[in-house]
């Protein structure tokens, strides 16, 4: 009978050892699987990239970028003072700007130097994580890209040689049927198309550089240059017998872009950016770079 007993006991002690089982397997997993349990939509349920976001500072925009890390800039190196080589560095205000950007988000810079044209392409595809290159917001750019908040602002104007008949903006428009240099997918390409080649005012022809551009109105290819002041300036001190016209062709506002499926990103680049503005930092590279006179 005590064996009896016994057999009895332990056989309802296995039987609630796997029913405890049973039951936390049905409850969370907690079996020890290697399949996670589903937790379903829950509101408190969050992402790794959110995790981080919440807990290592900037961690979150590193997991954002295109290489962890590493902020990746796509430029135009052909832009003084905005960016230009130095040796074998790129330098000018969007590059310092850029990199002190960086500092703030924990990131490391990158610049990479390719045609203006292809800049929108690298960010739109992936290969860059913003593209800054004395860049106008525009119109047309913005259906394909996102900006940032305006961190300059740029004139294009106007190189004639110092013989030239054009006299200010408005003879281009007046008399017409001049042939205008631009430097490709820049706004002086875009402003001197809209206002003029599309109206049968003038013949644009495009370079790949600003500085083959010059050299067009140099050899008497072009009558003018369209490009924005900065760079204008130093391309008529390299270059004797040019000059820039004191009227302006355009007024327009820098900005970095952004692939529309960054919104994250930008809206970090952007929230540093401020800061940089407001500190003085922004300006005071500005100032670096281009003096009162």
């Amino acid at each position: 009978m005590k064996r009896l007993a016994k057999i009895l006991i332990a056989a309802l002690a296995l039987a609630m050892l796997l029913t405890v089982a049973a039951c936390g397997d049905s409850a969370g997993n907690q079996s020890g699987s290697s399949e996670p349990a589903n937790t379903g939509t829950s509101p408190d349920a969050s992402t790794p990239a959110q995790t981080d976001a919440s807990t290592n500072g900037g961690a979150s925009e590193q997991s954002l970028t295109v290489e962890e890390g590493v902020l990746i800039m796509a430029t135009n190196a052909e832009f003084p003072p905005y960016e230009f080589w130095d040796g074998d560095r790129i330098v000018g205000i969007d590059a310092e700007i850029a990199g002190a950007i960086a500092d703030k988000l924990g990131l490391v810079l990158r610049i990479e130097d390719m045609e203006f044209g292809s800049i929108i392409a690298a960010v739109t595809a992936g290969r860059a994580d913003m593209g800054m290159a004395g860049m106008t917001v525009t119109e047309e750019r913005m259906q394909s890209v996102n900006f940032s908040t305006s961190y300059a602002t740029g004139v294009q104007v106007i190189i004639v040689r110092e013989d030239s008949p054009i006299t200010s903006v408005d003879d281009l428009f007046d008399v017409g049927g001049f042939d205008i240099g631009v430097q490709e997918s820049t706004t002086g390409d875009l402003y001197t198309t809209w206002d003029l080649e599309d109206e049968g005012l003038a013949t644009i022809h495009r370079y790949v550089r600003g500085v083959d551009a010059v050299m067009a109105l140099n050899t008497g290819r072009v009558d003018c240059v369209v490009i924005d002041n900065e760079p204008a300036k130093a391309f008529v001190a390299m270059n004797p017998g040019l000059r820039i016209l004191e009227t302006e062709f355009a007024v327009e506002d820098y900005a970095i872009a952004f692939a529309k499926s960054s919104d994250a990103l930008r809206d970090a680049v952007d929230a540093a950016l401020r800061e940089l503005i407001a500190d003085g930092i922004v300006q005071s590279i500005i100032d670096k770079y281009i003096t009162s006179d």
